[in-house]
């Protein structure tokens, strides 16, 4: 277990690079086994998740080679079907293989997807998808068979736009008979990635970023290199920590159309920031917060992911803040740790109601998932005094070197087992 040790009060000022999106890097590698040749990576993330995915293929006979950030896959001797031990009960990633390995094998082992205590994640919605596509499921002790002679193209329409699902569809249909269409779709910057990626690989989609997305069926796969989007949700972590901290940071290689929502929020309260193709400034030297009414729910709307992040830099907005949590009915517990620095926090149901103080002070918190832990780290670094994060091992999974990066931003923050 590991923790950060913050001495808050500082000011973030400097340049900070943007690592590349986990959430597009996890299906996109999944993918890669989609053809027996080699695919390279840009741009991919070190981090746990990835790391994961990584010992996953490696499980199933791909050999890895990391050359920086750039990730090759060689896919030529895939051979195993079954990943039902090892990091696939680790990461709620492992579920993305299924539709991969369906496409590939025509079989699957899983083990449920486990991650971060947020709420279910129900993968009703992935079997019933692929169960059209003529796949057969089976399901035993937490271990998931799945079983496709002849995947075929349907017409899907999702009761909900799952990311997750989305992904699965599109991965497993690429291979499959015919044409598949997906209605609802989810249309997430992480979904237009891929289908980018794909169609890299010699695949046929089109629609990706609409809730319609049609893929035509091809007969095989050719290997590629590709680069992936930069995370907006790390972007968007580092936006509300320079607000939080009334700093001027650019953010290299962060895109403002993956992030506008939030930046039009920080810009009501003052912060003027700036974009273009090298990455987004941020000067929030004189930023005012203000009060306001935020609604969680799928792209375009604000991201549950940077849900708790916001709420830390609401906790000294004055009046009164309110955040409705649609997405994950548990993605609470952030709330009490905030509450341990001094935040005026209520929660009924899905609802948070946030009464802004004059400031957070310091204390000892701990992380007990990804993004509470970004969350707490912003609010130690708002809090004047030495503050502790623990549950570093959580935010490991999706931010790379983020202590190395605030850092360089001038913040005194360091990790220590």
């Amino acid at each position: 277990m590991g923790k950060f040790i913050i001495e808050g009060g500082r000011t973030l000022t400097g340049k900070i690079s943007v690592s590349g999106s986990k959430n597009a890097a996890l299906p996109i590698l999944a993918a890669c086994i989609l053809c027996r040749d080699k695919c390279t990576v840009k741009n991919c993330p070190r981090i746990k998740d990835v790391e994961n995915a990584a010992l996953l293929l490696q499980k199933i006979g791909a050999e890895i080679k990391w050359k920086g950030n750039a990730l090759t896959v060689d896919s030529s001797n895939i051979n195993n079907y079954n990943l039902t031990d090892g990091p696939a009960d680790k990461y709620r990633g492992s579920i993305i293989f299924l539709g991969a390995l369906l496409g590939t094998f025509g079989k699957a082992k899983i083990s449920a997807p486990g991650g971060c205590r947020i709420g279910r994640r129900p993968i009703d919605f992935h079997i019933d998808a692929l169960s059209m596509m003529n796949t057969a499921f089976s399901t035993t002790h937490g271990i998931i068979s799945a079983s496709a002679k002849n995947l075929s193209g349907e017409e899907i329409v999702l009761k909900f736009p799952s990311v997750g699902a989305t992904e699965n569809i599109m991965i497993a249909s690429v291979l499959a008979k015919g044409e598949t269409v997906i209605q609802n779709a989810a249309r997430e910057p992480e979904i237009v990635d891929l289908q980018d990626f794909l169609n890299s690989m010699g695949a046929k989609i089109t629609g990706a970023g609409t809730s319609k997305i049609i893929s035509k069926g091809v007969a095989s796969l050719h290997g590629t290199e590709y680069k992936i989007i930069p995370d907006r949700i790390e972007a968007g972590t580092f936006l509300i920590a320079a607000a939080a901290t009334k700093g001027e940071v650019f953010l290299k290689n962060a895109r403002y159309d993956h992030t506008r929502q939030l930046c039009r929020i920080l810009e009501k309260c003052g912060a003027v920031i700036i974009h273009d193709k090298s990455g987004i400034y941020i000067n929030a030297k004189k930023i005012r917060l203000s009060p306001h009414v935020i609604s969680t729910g799928a792209y375009p709307a604000f991201p549950t992911d940077l849900q708790p992040q916001m709420m830390s830099l609401l906790t000294t907005a004055p009046g009164l803040s309110i955040i409705i949590e649609t997405v994950f009915e548990s993605r609470f517990l952030h709330a009490e740790e905030l509450k341990k620095l001094g935040a005026d926090i209520t929660l009924d149901e899905n609802r948070f109601t946030i009464k802004g103080v004059p400031y957070l002070k310091a204390g000892n918190v701990r992380a007990s998932d990804l993004r509470c832990g970004a969350a707490l780290i912003i609010a130690a670094l708002s809090a004047k005094g030495m503050s502790v994060v623990e549950g570093s091992e959580f935010v490991e999974r999706g931010y790379q070197n983020i202590e190395r990066k605030l850092r360089l931003a001038g913040a005194a923050i360091r990790l220590t087992d």
